[in-house]
């Protein structure tokens, strides 16, 4: 049986995408702060934050343990919030990429070069149609996203010719609980709630990748609602 490990798995799109990837079979290893170390059939719950490196260490080295090296990895845990540059602290800035970046980094780097030692795997990133578009408020978020489209494209030329497929996915806006505290719908030039997509949606397009034979490689998908308004 298929292993997928997907971080940030307690809400959201990364419960989506776990959701998903176990009604296809595969058995999921749920990575998220808030979840208690628990087993199901066909998933197992790791309670794990992804900015600690003791953390990763730990969750990695018991999933090898138990199920293996992973067939797939979906590194999905992040946060967001909208702020100025002005009203954007050094906290809020350093977080956002711990949490956006380095932790993705973190969980990569345990688990991509083991991959390649076998000759197989898929990586697959979630990212943000803030990882190519620049929007205002979005300071911390932008700098986390557009570094992690890089990091993203440097472990695609790093693992090329090893059997280790790498996909990026860049979803416009979704309706999740992070839009809560931004209540879009109050604001102009926001994408109002019910025009969003749903974290299925992006989930749909995840297993559409990591279900192509093994000789495709969608490389990257970008996701936009039908009805979406581009705020500056």
């Amino acid at each position: 049986m298929k292993i997928a490990l997907v971080t940030g798995a307690s809400r959201g799109i990364g419960l989506a995408v776990a959701d998903a990837l176990r009604a296809e079979g595969l058995h999921v290893v749920r990575l998220a702060r808030s979840l208690r170390n628990e087993t199901a059939d066909r998933r197992t719950d790791i309670a794990c934050d992804v900015m600690k490196p003791a953390d990763v260490d730990r969750a990695l080295a018991r999933v090898e343990h138990e199920l293996g090296v992973p067939d797939v990895l979906v590194n999905n845990a992040g946060i967001f919030f909208i702020k100025q540059l002005a009203e954007t602290t050094v906290e809020d800035f350093t977080r956002t990429l711990a949490t956006n970046l380095t932790g993705p980094f973190l969980v990569a780097r345990g688990v991509v070069p083991k991959m390649v030692q076998r000759g197989s795997g898929h990586l697959v990133t979630i990212g943000s149609i803030s990882d190519y578009i620049g929007f205002s408020g979005s300071t911390a978020y932008a700098a986390s996203k557009f570094g992690l489209r890089g990091m993203h494209e440097v472990i695609r030329q790093e693992t090329a010719k090893s059997g280790v497929r790498t996909t990026l996915v860049s979803p416009g806006p979704v309706d999740t609980d992070i839009w809560d505290a931004v209540d879009p719908d109050s604001k102009p030039g926001f994408t109002k709630r019910k025009d969003m997509m749903r974290a299925e949606d992006v989930a749909a397009a995840v297993v559409f990748a990591v279900q192509q034979p093994e000789h495709v490689a969608i490389t990257e998908i970008r996701l936009l609602p039908a009805v979406y308004t581009p705020r500056g």
